[in-house]
């Protein structure tokens, strides 16, 4: 008999599985249990939870951008069956299982065994029955809540325009990205499989309390798959598609337009031709919306080809070259600060937070050459005190050295307009910068101290008059100008982190109650958006990290495990934007020849659909925080494969990548055509933020964290290494460096419970040093440890 189970998570962090013995459920499923008595179908096992699997063959025009102009569809019949569209004949092998996970995996092979059928495509679809438009639809990297907000059509880099858009209480807005209707008419979205960050789709109903997912491959030999989801007029019914090739109908998503002609092209099969589409659904109960992502969760990486890690560059190597790049290239020695990028316009120049600003410092300061920290302490005489505006917000952006900008400037209504998840970057790194002086040594100013202490001030200020941080603020009077979204997602741990330092309890109270708004209005909702500054209110990843930071960032501060809860909550939320397999690049790209696994990137947000070498910007210590404090292996899991693979991207001597300049590490990870059909593999040439992430996860997180007490050790940075004994006396590890380069790797011991990890915690841990190509053996002595 097969077992319905509520997946959820346990105090220390880990799935747990409650039978459920809800009666609604029992109801819903009692067919099955007599079905299962008798030798049950699986297919009659999905259709008693409302879903119909069905097979199609699709024609189009594509003089008409490949306008949908037939179709024949059959039902799911295990085995062999035969059908004819058109001129036409084919034989569909169909089988699906109910696999001891209690998900559905199935598998057809469509063969066209006469004639010939110009302009087409082969479908799996799932027709899903008592639909409700409420459902909440999650397609990974695509879709949140179903994109189903309101849209403005606005050209890159969008800012709200209309007087009745602008304001503290108005909705989330989106920008015309791939969407359901939310106020009824055509509802549909298509998208390719490299859209999504798992192919996927998948829908919480909080009528029925379940939640459903579909996952299915990257491509076949055919390419890339199409998977789109689509409601009937009525909403009553919704259908969620598997097409093989991609054909997006008239349509295609292009940078802030959903409405660019589809370039796609249909096959031309003929008589031999065959292709095979496989896939699995997971039908689970589900108390609230937390559920849906918690089932995502454990079951992303289930129908991955590849997930295996790929060693490029050590990061002792990585830093020791972004060093000298910043320095040689970036740092401006006339006024004395490290610019975002090359100077060519504003945004290049001078951002607070976000790109770099105030936060390419703090790996610099730690692990920097004293000439290198002799800079850094120059950039800090010159941002305070002339950064700070007279709302009491650092400067939005500035140029040459000496022009503070207030805002966006290319559009004169938002020259003012301040992002405040930019102080909040701010506040966050600075502080975390003066605990790192001091642990070094280094004299903090008072007008370093002040100027900071004065951008808290401002952000209580804010949260006090308006119950909320917005996205934008007027940066001369501090008004909030637009409001909602998660923008200011890094605030909770910026001010409670100093609360500490300040010896301000207050900062800490407000921390909390911005935190509580947060997660009842976002998180307990799956949505997190206004991070980015160049993609409006468009659902993100940058804002679902920093909640992940903020949130356990307040359970050192408070001990309340709560906030550990809702960090747990928050990573499984990340992780719909973090990349769970490698993406088979053509031979042909400059990703492609350099093997490059994409694996553990993030998508940037539902608008700048790219996937990229980090967080924009941070390391993602958070989750190696929540690992240490809960064991939960998830984040442990999510974390190594963001890690390890960013080293990748870094254009080295002797790991050169495509035409990127030496040093170089570009935010561009292209597996979809959002740019246009070539860009997918390609590299741009450019230097941007992702050079600070990847020094980021070289200062912030250990090489090798080693868990003696369970003989286990995990590798971060990019070295093989693996338990070779482990008894009550010692724990043996080897260390294998694969790189071209040597390796100097952080090592941190820790057994779970040694207490709060705070900030700066790898500093000063000892290094292993290992020769590239070489291996060596590290012993861990535990008698000291009884």
């Amino acid at each position: 008999m097969p077992s319905i189970f509520l997946i959820s998570i346990n105090s220390n962090g880990e799935p747990k599985k409650n039978r459920m013995i809800w009666a609604g459920w029992l109801l819903f499923f009692l067919p099955l249990f007599g079905w299962a008595q008798q030798d049950p179908s699986a297919t009659a096992l999905l259709e008693a939870a409302g879903i119909r699997l069905q097979l199609r063959l699709t024609q189009y025009d594509p003089q008409q951008y490949n306008l949908r102009i037939g179709q024949h569809v059959w039902s799911w019949e295990q085995g062999s069956n035969e059908e004819s569209f058109r001129q036409s004949n084919w034989k569909a092998e169909t089988k699906l299982d109910m696999l001891p996970d209690r998900s559905f995996q199935g598998r057809v092979v469509f063969r066209c065994v006469g004639g010939s059928l110009a302009d087409a495509s082969a479908n799996v679809d799932l027709y899903i029955r008592s639909w409700r438009e409420s459902n909440y639809v999650l397609m990974p990297a695509v879709a949140y809540n179903g994109n189903r907000y309101p849209w403005r059509r606005l050209r890159y880099s969008p800012k709200l325009y209309e007087i009745h858009d602008i304001g503290p209480d108005k909705g989330i807005i989106l920008t015309d990205v791939p969407k359901l209707s939310e106020n009824g008419g055509f509802s549909r979205i298509q998208q390719r499989s490299g859209d999504f960050a798992t192919p996927a789709v998948g829908f919480y109903d909080d009528v029925q309390h379940r939640s459903v997912w579909m996952l299915t491959g990257q491509d076949n030999n055919w390419g890339d798959l199409g998977i789109s989801f689509a409601e009937s007029r009525d909403r009553q019914t919704a259908i969620t598609s598997i097409t093989s090739p991609v054909v997006r109908e008239q349509y295609v998503y292009k940078n802030c337009d959903n409405h660019f002609p589809s370039w796609d092209k249909p096959a031309h099969f003929k008589k031999g031709d065959s292709l095979v589409i496989e896939f699995k659904v997971y039908v689970n109960p589900a108390q609230t919306l937390q559920d849906l992502f918690n089932v995502f969760a454990g079951i992303r990486k289930h129908m991955a080809a590849d997930t295996g890690l790929r060693p490029s560059i050590s990061y002792s190597a990585a830093m020791q070259l972004l060093e000298h790049k910043y320095n040689t290239k970036n740092f401006v020695s006339e006024h004395g600060y490290y610019s975002v990028g090359f100077r060519e316009n504003f945004l290049q120049d001078w951002q607070i937070g976000w790109t770099g600003g105030m936060i390419t410092t703090y790996p610099l300061l730690f692990a920097g050459a004293d000439s290198t920290v002799k800079r850094v302490l120059r950039n800090f005489d010159w941002l305070f005190p002339n950064g700070i505006s007279p709302s009491g917000f650092y400067y939005d952006a500035g140029r040459k050295g000496t022009e503070w900008l207030g805002g966006d400037i290319r559009k004169p209504h938002t020259g003012n307009w301040h992002l405040v998840r930019k102080s909040g970057d701010g506040i966050w790194y600075i502080t975390r910068q003066f605990m790192l002086m001091e642990k070094k040594g280094i004299v903090v100013k008072e007008n370093w101290k002040n100027g900071n202490l004065g951008v808290c001030d401002a952000f209580v200020k804010l949260w006090k008059r308006y119950g909320q941080l917005g996205q934008f603020v007027h940066s001369q009077t501090g008004e909030l100008i637009v409001g909602g979204s998660t923008s200011g997602a890094i605030v909770p741990a910026g001010l409670a982190l100093a609360a500490t330092y300040y010896q301000r309890p207050d900062y800490l109270e407000t921390a909390k109650a911005i935190a509580q708004h947060y997660y009842e209005n976002y998180t307990v909702k799956g949505i997190t958006c206004g991070g980015p500054g160049d993609a409006v209110q468009n659902f993100d990843s940058e804002s679902s990290a920093a909640l992940v930071e903020s949130y356990v960032t307040l359970y050192e501060a408070t001990g309340d495990r709560i906030w550990l809860l809702r960090g747990q909550e928050a990573a499984r939320q990340l992780s719909t934007w973090m990349v769970s397999y490698n993406y088979r690049f053509h031979d042909t790209t400059a990703y492609g020849k350099a093997r490059v696994g994409v694996m553990g990137s993030l998508y940037a947000n539902t608008q700048n659909k790219h996937t990229a070498p980090g967080i924009c910007t941070g390391s993602g210590v958070g989750l190696l925080k929540l690992y240490h404090y809960t064991g939960d292996a998830f984040c442990l899991d999510m974390l190594r494969d963001m890690a390890y693979h960013i080293p990748q991207y870094l254009a080295h001597p002797l790991k050169p990548l495509g035409t990127l300049p030496i040093g170089y590490v570009s935010e561009r990870v292209n597996i979809n055509d959002w740019e246009g059909p070539e860009t997918i593999g390609y590299v741009l040439p450019i230097s941007t933020w992702a050079e600070t992430s990847l020094m980021l996860t070289t200062a912030e997180l250990p090489g090798l964290m080693v868990e003696t007490a369970r003989g286990r050790v995990t590798a971060f940075d990019n070295v093989v290494a693996s338990v070779i004994k482990n008894t009550e006396k010692e724990l043996v590890i080897s260390v294998h460096n694969p790189t071209p380069v040597p390796a100097k790797v952080r090592v941190m011991e820790r057994d779970q419970g040694q207490g709060v990890l705070g900030e700066n915690f790898t500093y000063g841990l000892p290094q292993l040093s290992v020769e590239a190509g070489k291996t060596i053996m590290y012993t861990i002595s535990k008698k000291k440890r009884r």
